[in-house]
C-alpha cells in the first residue's frame, strides 16, 4: 500500500480559536503544521512550543515564500482575511478560511473569484454543520421517516457571555448574525436547501456592545419549507442555559423530528416516539463550555482534507460557503429596511 504523506499546513493568527483549531487538526491525523504566522510574534511561539511548529513568521509574504505547502489555514480577524486568502491564492497555495469568510459581501466573492482565477481550492472551516447531534438529525430526515418536512426551526440562545473570552465582540458593528448567524443560517441550508426570500428582525440589549446580540431569521426554502432560525446573546436569565447547543425541530408531513437538550434527538411518528441520544466525542484539549462546537473542528478539518488530497468534493468549500454569507447580509438587509428579501 502507497504511504500517505502527512500534508504540510501553515497557521495564520494565533489568536483564541487557533490553539483549538490545532488541536482539531492533530486529532484528525494526517497533517502537519510546519509554520505559524501571527503580527506578535509571542503568541506565535506559544502556539510553536505547544504544538511543535518549527517555523514562526510575522510575515505572510515571508511565509508563503519560503515554505513548500499543500495548504494554509487562515484563522486571522475577519477584517484581514480577503488579504490574506487573495496572498495565498498568488502563491497558488490552497486556502482554509475560518467563518466569517469575509466582512462584506463584495469581499466574499472577490476572495471565490481570486481562488477561482488562480485554480486554487478554497474551503471554509464551518465546523458548526459537523455537530455529532446536527449529523445526527440530518441522517434522521435522509431517511425519511417523517416524510417531507414542511417547517423547521433553529434555536441558539443564551446567556453565557461570550465576551469573556472574546472581548473584541463588544466593538464588532455587526455581531451575532455574522458570529452566529454564519453557523446557523449554514445548518439551515444543510437541513432543508436554499432560501428563495428571507426576512429578518434584529435587536441590541446589551448596552455596552456596538453590534446586535438578537436576531430571528424566517426564510422560505426551495424545497417548500419554512424555517425559522432565532440567536442570542442577550444575557438575560434562563432556566435553562446549555451553551452552546443548537435546538432544532422539524415537522414532516409523516411526524416530526427534534434536536434536544444534551444532545437527544427524537423522532415522532405514528408508531410513537423512538428517542436516541448523540453526544459529541471527547477530547482532552476542548474547553467543556464549547465542547460540542470544538469537537466539531475535527470532522470538519478531515472533510476538507479529503478535498484537499481529490479523494472527494469536502462540503464546506469557499463557494458553498458565499452561499450562506448571501443570506447573512440579505438578513442585514432586510433588518435595516423592515423588508423581506428576494434572493432566488
Amino acid at each position: 500500500m502507497r504511504k500517505v504523506e502527512p500534508l504540510r499546513f501553515a497557521m495564520v493568527g494565533a489568536g483564541f480559536w487557533a490553539h483549538y483549531q490545532l488541536a482539531g487538526w492533530r486529532e484528525a491525523g494526517g497533517s502537519r503544521c510546519v509554520a505559524i504566522c501571527n503580527r506578535t510574534r509571542s503568541k506565535a511561539e506559544a502556539l510553536a512550543r505547544e504544538f511543535d511548529i518549527p517555523a514562526i513568521y510575522t510575515d505572510l509574504e515571508e511565509l508563503l515564500g519560503l515554505e513548500s505547502l499543500d495548504a494554509v489555514d487562515i484563522v486571522s480577524a475577519p477584517e484581514v482575511h480577503e488579504q490574506h486568502v487573495l496572498l495565498a491564492a498568488r502563491h497558488k497555495v490552497p486556502v482554509i478560511c475560518q467563518k466569517p469568510m469575509a466582512t462584506s459581501l463584495a469581499a466574499a466573492e472577490r476572495m471565490v473569484e481570486g481562488c477561482r482565477k488562480a485554480g486554487v481550492p478554497f474551503f471554509v472551516h464551518e465546523n458548526w454543520r459537523w455537530q455529532t447531534p446536527i449529523r445526527a438529525l440530518k441522517r434522521t430526515l435522509d431517511e425519511g421517516s417523517i416524510g417531507a418536512p414542511f417547517r423547521g426551526r433553529i434555536t441558539m440562545i443564551s446567556a453565557y457571555s461570550v465576551f469573556l473570552n472574546q472581548p473584541f465582540l463588544r466593538d464588532i458593528d455587526r455581531f451575532i448574525l455574522t458570529d452566529m448567524g454564519c453557523h446557523l443560517l449554514d445548518v439551515a441550508r444543510l437541513l432543508f436547501g436554499e432560501a428563495d426570500d428571507l426576512y429578518c428582525q434584529a435587536a441590541r440589549v446589551h448596552k455596552d456592545i456596538k453590534g446586535e446580540d438578537v436576531a430571528t431569521v424566517m426564510t422560505r426554502t426551495n424545497r417548500g419549507v419554512t424555517v425559522v432560525v432565532s440567536m442570542a446573546y442577550a444575557g438575560n436569565p434562563l432556566e435553562q442555559d446549555r451553551y452552546p447547543e443548537t435546538y432544532i425541530f422539524v415537522e414532516g408531513d409523516k411526524g416530526s423530528a427534534q434536536l434536544g437538550p444534551d444532545f437527544w434527538v427524537r423522532v415522532t411518528t405514528k408508531d410513537g416516539t423512538h428517542s436516541r441520544r448523540f453526544p459529541p466525542p471527547s477530547y482532552s484539549w476542548v474547553d467543556p463550555r464549547y465542547a460540542v462546537a470544538q469537537a466539531s473542528i475535527v470532522p470538519c478539518v478531515a472533510d476538507i482534507m479529503r478535498g484537499l488530497r481529490g479523494e472527494g468534493g469536502a462540503e464546506t468549500t469557499g463557494e458553498d460557503n458565499l452561499k450562506t454569507l448571501r443570506q447573512v447580509f440579505a438578513a442585514y438587509d432586510s433588518a435595516a429596511s423592515g423588508r423581506a428579501v428576494r434572493l432566488a
